[in-house]
C-alpha cells in the first residue's frame, strides 16, 4: 500500500485540467486558419470501430464517493490497433483510491483488459457493428486495485452515423471469472456505455460518451451515471487529436463506495490504420 495525501491527488487533477485548457486554447487558435476537419473525419474520430490506430490517455477523477469525502483517480492508458476488420484494444489502468481503513491511499496498477472486436460491416456503412472476445488479466499491484481473477467474456459495439458528423451507439461488454485466487470473489460484470456525439463547428463537438453503466452481479453493485461534455478534434501532422472533458453525475447506484459525481477527460492520438474491406 502507498499512502498519498489527498492534496497530491487534487494537485494532479488541477494540473491535468490546466494543461487541457491550455492545449484547447492552442487548438482553437489553430482552427481559425483554413483547412479544418470534415464532418466525416470528426465522426470517424469518435467511432471506436473506425480504422484508426490510437493511443489514448483517459482520466476519471471522482470528486465525491458516497460514504466518504475522499478523492479517487483512475488514469487509463489505452492502445488500439487495427488489423483489417479487427479492432484490438488494450486498457491499462493506474488507480489511486482511499484505503478501506481510511488510512491513506492505495495506488498502483489495476487489471489489464484486452478485447478484439471484429467489424462485420463494410467501410462506409451507415451503421458499424463489431463483436469479439475479451480477456481480463489479474495484473493489479495489490488486492484493493483488482479482482485477483482471470476473466473472459465478449464485447459488442454498434455505431450509427447521423448526417452532419454526429454519432450514436453503444459499447457493451461482459466478463466472468474462470481462474485466479481462490479466496477472492467471483466476477460477473456487465458494462453498457452509451455513446452520443454531436458536431458543432470547427472541430468542436458535444458529447455524452464516457459514462459507463456497470452491473456487478456477484457483489450486488450497480452504477448508472450520466455525462455531458465537450470535445475538440484537430490535426497535428499525420495524426488526428481528439481532446475532451465530460462531467458525470450518478443517476442511480447500489452498493457502498460508488461515485456521486466525477469528471472524465482525456486525449486520443489517432493514426490511419490498414483498412478492411
Amino acid at each position: 500500500m502507498i499512502n498519498i495525501p489527498i492534496s497530491h491527488v487534487v494537485k494532479k487533477a488541477a494540473g491535468a485540467l490546466f494543461i487541457f485548457c491550455i492545449m484547447g486554447e492552442i487548438t482553437l487558435a489553430q482552427e481559425k486558419s483554413p483547412g479544418g476537419l470534415s464532418q466525416e473525419e470528426i465522426a470517424k474520430s469518435n467511432n471506436p470501430l473506425a480504422d484508426l490506430n490510437q493511443i489514448s490517455f483517459h482520466d476519471f477523477i471522482t470528486m465525491h464517493q458516497r460514504g466518504t469525502t475522499e478523492v479517487s483517480n483512475t488514469m487509463n492508458l489505452r492502445g488500439v490497433m487495427v488489423a483489417g476488420r479487427q479492432i484490438i484494444r488494450a486498457t491499462i489502468p493506474f488507480t489511486t483510491t482511499p484505503a478501506a481503513n481510511s488510512m491513506g491511499y492505495n495506488s498502483g496498477l489495476g487489471d489489464i483488459q484486452i478485447f478484439d472486436a471484429i467489424r462485420f460491416t463494410k467501410n462506409g456503412a451507415t451503421t458499424d457493428l463489431g463483436i469479439g472476445p475479451m480477456l481480463v488479466l489479474p495484473t493489479a499491484s495489490n488486492d484493493f486495485l483488482g479482482s485477483g481473477k482471470w476473466q473472459a467474456g465478449g464485447a459488442f459495439i454498434a455505431m450509427h452515423h447521423i448526417p452532419g458528423g454526429h454519432v450514436l451507439g453503444a459499447l457493451v461488454t461482459y466478463q466472468h471469472s474462470f481462474a485466479g485466487q481462490e479466496d477472492r470473489n467471483e466476477v460477473s460484470v456487465l458494462a453498457f456505455q452509451p455513446v452520443l456525439t454531436f458536431n458543432i463547428a470547427a472541430g468542436l463537438y458535444g458529447r455524452s460518451a464516457g459514462a459507463t453503466w456497470t452491473f456487478d452481479f456477484e457483489n450486488q453493485r450497480t452504477l448508472i451515471p450520466f455525462g455531458l461534455g465537450v470535445g475538440k478534434v484537430f490535426k497535428a501532422g499525420n495524426a488526428m487529436v481528439n481532446m475532451f472533458i465530460e462531467p458525470q453525475l450518478t443517476v442511480y447506484s447500489e452498493g457502498a463506495g460508488q461515485p456521486a459525481y466525477q469528471v472524465f477527460f482525456g486525449m486520443n492520438l489517432q493514426f490511419a490504420g490498414k483498412k478492411g474491406k
